[in-house]
């Protein structure tokens, strides 16, 4: 009877070890999270032929742009670049056109979350390439030396996933891969002394980050009461007072009417997006060095603030016939995931400051815009209303329409590593900026395109051609400078872009609100600051003359002086628009 025991007790041990090895799967590039960056990176990724598995916590694609409900396009309406562009062109089919998008005042593109995801799954459909793992969170770093491997998922009954991958990007809300992957990162205010920037305080502020939203769903029930909801136990409802006129006792303490509060986020098909900032649903919460189940626990209270809210809503200032709607199929009626501002920020190649950004042709500057993937015009929001212990920022700032660097997205140390989502390299102050949803869709795009590159050519993702990346991002109807006055849809959207990307033409920024114009004004005619710009960008001792004719003969010879080789003229113009200058530019180059 001993031995059958043992080789009882024996089986049983194997089964149990089985029971407990992660599954294991190989692939070219692995993305861990299906957010804005990652799907438009598995998307990018899958179109230039690569293998792509893409791992994501929630049943959702979309982060963001769905799963967290905030289904209110910030910025960039008027640079519809690449897969943000395609997105959007989807919910305009879907809806029938762009003014049925423009439904709440916050933004010209508002949607239901699930026919979001919906799109975004459907654009992924053709692409049997991209394996689709949801449910599964990361815990572990596959790791060799300095270079990342792979990535060991859990979920929530304790099985494991092991995705092992040449190129990893990690495309989380909070930038935990990177994190476990040992790569140096800030957190919260960075100090002066590493941005240089003046509003930056004097010491590193690790616990001030932005707040965080739960997102609700409202769905308007007509003539009928909504179905009420309970107020959580012990919840003190003068949080909410002076969130708009009505319920404010001063109602000069309040900024909008409680009507401009609901139809701020006005969806289609009678719902409303609850994402108020103004003694609303933020809440301060920092999750970033919280294990997985310790982050479930503390957004509680960010789901009790907005269940609260709701409450308030229908309650207090008059709206019971707006009830919360179950666009999710969760069991508290609530987004998958909280609406995530800021996270770790990695320490990359390059780090992207406020000064970077407020003048990008600085003559001792970065040159930034010559590396440009991705493009944004909103400006720095920062949402700090929860947290007391932020009295130094504004949270809104004025900046010109910018480029996202390529170098800010692989980290200084590690290698086989490429960084999305709202984690790459810059400043606490710059987040404010890039973290919006079409500038990390292309953030994302430009990830998935890099990871390409790298794994044709066999090489890691720093050492990738900026210039052969942006022509991929180009062929794909992607920005890699940001314009507002020249669509892809242009003959010439190509020749301009690379034109301003190499500084040998120049662009004019104008602030305008909430969302920045950069003008490139290519019917206006060549002048001799066109010229100088150009001659300094490649023969700096070059002068233009102050008088000299600039018909189309002359400008072909100061082209010449440039150092391009240009071809005799058909015929003799009086002038050459901005245009038609790129166009030559770029027929000289060959392309």
């Amino acid at each position: 009877m001993r031995p059958i025991l043992l080789l009882l007790f024996l089986i049983t041990c194997f089964v149990e070890l089985e029971a407990q090895a992660p599954t294991s799967l190989k692939t070219e590039i692995l993305i861990a999270g299906g957010g804005a960056s990652g799907t438009a990176a598995a998307l990018q990724a899958a179109r230039m032929g690569r293998k792509v598995i893409l791992v994501e916590e929630t049943p959702w694609l979309g982060g963001m742009l769905t799963a967290s409900g905030v289904s209110a396009i910030d910025g960039n309406h008027k640079m519809p670049s690449g897969i943000w562009g395609e997105f959007r062109s989807k919910l305009e089919q879907h809806y029938g056109g762009h003014k049925a998008l423009a439904t709440g005042w916050v933004s010209e593109t508002q949607y239901e979350p699930a026919v979001g995801n919906q799109i975004l799954n459907q654009m992924l459909d053709p692409y049997p390439q991209v394996k689709r793992i949801h449910g599964y969170f990361p815990v572990q770093v596959l790791k060799i030396g300095k270079q990342v491997r792979g990535v060991i998922f859990e979920n929530a009954k304790g099985e494991k996933l092991e995705v092992q991958a040449k190129i990893t990007i990690d495309a989380t809300e909070l930038g935990d891969v990177m994190a476990m992957a040992g790569c140096e990162h800030y957190i919260g205010q960075d100090p002066r002394s590493l941005t240089g920037e003046e509003l930056a305080p004097i010491e590193r502020q690790p616990n001030n980050i932005q707040d965080l939203t739960y997102v609700a769903i409202l769905k308007d029930y007509g003539a009928e009461k909504a179905p009420p909801i309970s107020l959580p136990k012990g919840y003190d409802l003068s949080d909410f007072e002076c969130t708009c006129k009505e319920v404010c006792p001063d109602p000069n303490n309040a900024r909008h009417a409680c009507a401009a509060l609901i139809t701020y986020g006005k969806l289609p098909n009678n719902k409303y997006m609850i994402n108020w900032p103004l003694k609303g649903n933020d809440t301060y919460l920092n999750l970033i060095g919280m294990s997985h189940q310790e982050r479930q626990q503390a957004l509680e209270k960010a789901k009790t603030t907005t269940l609260a809210y709701v409450w308030f809503l229908q309650n207090k200032a008059g709206f019971n016939h707006l009830g919360l709607y179950n666009e999710f199929g969760t069991r508290d009626s609530l987004p998958f995931i909280p609406y995530h501002r800021e996270a770790r920020r990695v320490k990359g190649l390059q780090f992207f400051t406020m000064n970077d950004l407020l003048d990008p042709y600085a003559p001792n500057g970065k040159g930034f815009y010559k590396i440009g993937v991705a493009v944004g015009n909103y400006p720095i929001d920062h949402h700090h209303e929860e947290n007391p212990l932020v009295n130094n920022e504004k949270n809104y700032y004025q900046i010109p329409p910018f480029t996202v660097p390529y170098a800010c997205m692989i980290p200084e140390q590690v290698d086989g590593l490429i960084v999305a989502e709202k984690s790459i390299s810059v400043s606490h102050m710059v987040n404010g900026c890039t973290r919006l949803q079409p500038v990390v869709l292309g953030i994302g795009q430009a990830a998935g395109a890099a990871a390409a590159l790298a794994i044709k050519k066999n090489s890691a993702a720093r050492q990738v051609s900026v210039p052969a990346l942006q022509e991929v991002l180009l062929a794909a109807g992607a920005y890699v400078f940001a314009l507002t006055d020249v669509i892809p849809q242009d003959p010439d959207f190509c020749a301009i872009q690379r034109a301003c990307v190499h500084g040998w033409m120049r662009a004019e920024p104008k602030a305008v609100d909430w969302a920045n114009e950069q003008f490139f004004y290519p019917d206006k005619a060549v002048d001799q600051a066109d010229l100088q710009v150009l001659l300094d960008a490649l023969q700096p001792s070059r002068k233009v003359l102050e008088n000299g004719i600039l018909n189309s003969t002359t400008v072909a010879k100061y082209l010449q002086k440039a150092g391009f080789k240009v071809k005799k003229l058909a015929e003799v113009k009086d002038s050459v628009s901005r245009k038609e200058l790129a166009r030559w530019i770029d027929r000289a180059l060959g392309k």
